[in-house]
């Protein structure tokens, strides 16, 4: 499972691994892989220097990189206060009414929400940048589009390679024009923000867009099997993040939440925009089923809907109210079976990489014995 970017980034796998936690990061990193971690959730700058003092100690000197989220453009003059002013008090209202529906319980006094979609917001990630550009990470992933100009410029000065996600050709050739060095294709399985098309059309249409850029293949990845293909498709490497939720190295807040995962079908979840106010792939649950109703009120656009729902993910999530906790998972959840290192997971992909890699060789040995007997 090398490639040419495999081995300019010096890693011996081309499996990129996106988590929000950071022993899964300097685990896929250890492992052979490329670990991404996620930033979104820092919205103090101490935690993420906290945790990228972590991962430095544990990474055994491998290389990985930061995942951030922010607008190629720039909203001045824009503070937290501002947005949740926007919210109508008939949404605060419906989420009242869910969560006492299910008896959810309030956080204790004084508790503050544990998860916040802050992240989102273009100062919060510069600051999360301004942290990040004094360690020596080696890729800067921008899932939310390409990266305000001067943030590539500060990324190339420090020798940074910079990547961002993209849902079609379009969006791919956006990105090549703003100077962007990997593209990586999200298909429609994915979990979280996707697009519309699947993976198997997606991949090789960015890659023929944006060539020779290095493309990465994401949504839908689960197995070496899948990893072969999207090598034979034109990608230079996957972008895997699903995988790891149910590895042990992985922090999620709830013991259920878990259980739900291993017990899911890929048929189970929805590309749904009851978190964020984009659309996402998550669990279904009847969380996301009270916001698609259409009797309901509807989302709000990003970010106010992520602000919105905060506390209430927080309460569900503390409280582990079955019917309604979920997660941003990728269709690949029907193969998530059991929880298993990171290692266990690489030992899996190099194996059946090995096996499909070793089928398409005996189907070429016949076709070309086919040939040289005519």
């Amino acid at each position: 499972m090398q490639t040419e970017l495999s081995n300019t980034l010096g890693v011996q796998y081309a499996v990129f691994g996106f988590t929000p936690f950071p022993a899964v990061a300097a685990a896929i990193s250890r492992a052979g892989g490329f670990g991404v971690l996620g930033a979104v959730r820092y919205t103090a700058p101490d935690d993420l220097k906290r945790d990228l003092d972590w991962i430095e100690a544990h990474v055994d000197g491998m290389p990985y990189g930061l995942d951030v989220v922010m607008p190629a453009k720039k909203v001045e003059g824009v503070t937290e206060a501002d947005i949740e002013a926007m919210i109508p008090e008939s949404h605060r209202q419906f989420v009242k009414d869910t969560l006492a529906q299910y008896g959810v319980p309030e956080l204790a006094e004084g508790e503050a929400s544990g998860w916040r979609i802050t992240g989102w917001m273009e100062q919060v990630a510069r600051s999360q940048l301004d942290v990040a550009f004094d360690y020596p990470i080696k890729l800067l992933a921008n899932a939310l589009g390409s990266p305000p100009a001067d943030v590539v410029d500060r990324a190339h000065e420090r020798g940074i390679l910079v990547a961002a996600l993209a849902g079609s050709a379009r969006h791919a050739r956006k990105h090549a024009d703003a100077g962007i060095d990997i593209v990586v294709a999200q298909g429609y399985e994915a979990g979280g923000h996707t697009g519309e098309i699947a993976s198997m059309v997606l991949t090789p249409e960015v890659v023929d867009a944006v060539a020779p850029l290095p493309v990465l293949a994401a949504g839908g990845i689960g197995s070496g099997q899948q990893v072969a293909a999207a090598l034979a498709l034109g990608a230079q490497g996957v972008w895997l993040g699903s995988l790891w939720l149910t590895t042990t190295e992985a922090e999620l807040p709830s013991p259920r939440l878990i259980e739900k995962l291993l017990a899911a079908g890929s048929g189970d979840t929805v590309r749904s925009r009851a978190l964020t106010g984009k659309p996402a792939r998550q669990l279904r649950t009847e969380w996301t089923d009270a916001w698609d109703d259409p009797s309901g009120p509807g989302t709000l656009p990003m970010p106010l809907q992520g602000l919105l729902v905060a506390e209430a993910v927080s309460r569900i999530q503390k409280y582990e109210v079955e019917p309604l906790l979920g997660t941003p998972v990728g269709q690949i959840v029907g193969r998530m079976n059991s929880e298993r290192s990171v290692q266990a997971v690489f030992d899996d992909l190099t194996r059946g990489f090995e096996k499909a890699v070793d089928r398409i060789n005996r189907i070429a040995g016949r076709i070309a014995e086919r040939s040289e007997g005519q």
